[in-house]
């Protein structure tokens, strides 16, 4: 039988604000997300929070007949979030200022998502010896200096997505697994055994939308291809983008 595809829902957290749209979508939220809202202090940070609390809603309406408003959402001991009851869906979030995207996948699996802009690669190269491994580490030192911030953000949103596909958190030491770069694969995921995993489960993908890099890790029970999809204003009716061929590691599945 043919899989479902994945969909990667985007918002912008800017555009309630500019739409004239912001009361609707705080309408749809639950008074303790609203209040949570609003504890931020800055206005970038609460439009961030709104945007990401409302795509998941309607995202997830998209896929369930159930209204926006309606949903009810639980968090693993980690801080994964899930619906409140179980819809047959799985789902991850990921914000940034500027981008925020929720990927939805059809039945029980494990997905995970990060985006991250393209202007924080210098901030990521400011961390390479705490948060990558030896192999990554080696690898990135061996590039010419143009290319540095290019891998760096890759690695970065790469790990990002595999420890959310997890739902464990930082519980998922950083340097106990890799991606390592080049040879045919193209990149692989190497995973201590430590770690009870196993990297032939999971594939995963990278693009670039929006002046962003979005890293995306599932499990093989949700190996469907994937669609990109957004709503400009927040509430209108959803339209498909077109980001050109989506290239999946490792190769050849």
């Amino acid at each position: 039988m043919e899989k479902k595809p994945l969909k990667l829902w985007c918002a912008y957290p800017g555009d309630p604000q500019a739409d004239g749209v912001a009361g609707a979508c705080s309408a749809l939220l639950s008074n303790e997300e609203r209040a949570r809202v609003a504890r931020f202090k800055f206005e970038r940070h609460r439009l961030e929070s709104l945007a990401t609390r409302v795509l998941v809603r309607t995202a997830l309406s998209q896929h369930r007949s159930l209204p926006p408003q309606d949903w009810r959402f639980k968090s693993n001991p980690q801080g994964k979030p899930e619906t409140d009851p179980e819809c047959g869906l799985s789902f991850n979030l990921s914000n940034s200022v500027g981008l925020v995207v929720c990927l939805v996948a059809e039945g029980k699996a494990e997905v995970g998502v990060d985006v991250e802009p393209h202007e924080r690669a210098k901030q990521i190269m400011e961390l390479v010896p705490k948060v990558f491994s030896p192999v990554e580490q080696a690898q990135l030192a061996a590039l010419a200096d143009a290319e540095k911030l290019d891998r760096a953000l890759s690695l970065w949103t790469l790990k990002e997505s595999y420890i959310k596909a997890r739902g464990l958190g930082l519980l998922v030491p950083l340097d106990e697994f890799s991606f390592v770069f080049g040879g045919a694969e193209g990149i692989r995921l190497e995973i201590d055994p430590r770690l009870g995993d196993e990297a032939g489960r999971w594939r995963f993908c990278q693009l670039d939308h929006a002046g962003h890099r979005i890293a995306v890790m599932v499990d093989r029970s949700a190996a469907g291809e994937l669609e990109v999809w957004e709503a400009r204003p927040m509430l209108a009716p959803p339209v498909r983008v077109d980001v050109g061929a989506v290239r999946w590691y490792p190769r050849g599945y």
